[in-house]
């Protein structure tokens, strides 16, 4: 396998850059997502009435229609109603839109792990509803969510692939535009595949540490 090293060296700042967007893009799509998909969760587990019916048909609009949907939807389908967004601002949109559902069920999850009875022990000791949930259903809710959670930021970042499709210059866009113009397919494919490895591979390291330290935390073990 001959390898044209020459393109690849010359292409490697174009990859840079494009890395740094969609690192910036999955950065704010997640940081978004933890926060609709928290307060998603918190309206399901408190039954809110009047917002758990539009809880439940946001995760099921988000859920069930592919990403590329909905970044057409915002960057092309807005502009019929007179709304024009960036390409950027829809990625992060669509990618927060996204990530939200199934953060919000994650954090369901973890509410819903936490036993009725230690509840009942904790009302039973004198605790109020709000410093029950702080010190009793919160801590124990994220531990049983963190391994969802780290799963969900790393399916973010890779579906940061998409975004392309709406003139992103991202990492996928760019080997779109090398392989179309040069012809250098293995080698363009060959940096994508690197790059990402690059992103994904310390992610999923400090996400399996962190996982752990809770485990550690709650258990002792």
């Amino acid at each position: 396998m001959n390898l044209n090293w020459q393109f690849i060296a010359e292409s490697l700042p174009l990859y840079r850059e494009a890395a740094w967007t969609t690192l910036k893009l999955a950065f704010w799509g997640i940081l978004i997502s933890l926060i609709i998909g928290f307060i998603c969760s918190i309206v399901l587990y408190f039954k809110v009435k009047g917002l758990k019916v539009v809880v439940h048909i946001y995760i099921e609009l988000s859920r069930n229609t592919p990403l590329l949907i909905q970044l057409f939807f915002l960057y092309f389908g807005l502009t019929k109603l007179g709304i024009t967004l960036s390409e950027t601002a829809c990625a992060i949109i669509g990618l927060s839109f996204l990530g939200g559902s199934y953060m919000a069920e994650t954090f369901r999850g973890g509410l819903e792990a936490v036993s009725k009875t230690q509840i009942e022990s904790g009302l039973s000791i004198g605790l109020s509803k709000s410093q029950l949930v702080r010190y009793v259903v919160f801590p124990q809710a994220f531990s049983v969510s963190v391994p969802s959670i780290g799963a969900n930021c790393i399916f973010l970042l890779k579906e940061t692939s998409i975004v392309g499709a709406i003139a992103v210059v991202d990492l996928m866009n760019v080997t779109k535009d090398l392989i179309g113009m040069y012809y250098q397919t293995l080698e363009s494919l060959l940096m994508l595949v690197v790059v990402y490895l690059i992103m994904i591979l310390p992610l999923s390291l400090l996400l399996t540490w962190l996982e752990r330290k809770v485990r550690y935390a709650e258990f002792g073990n």
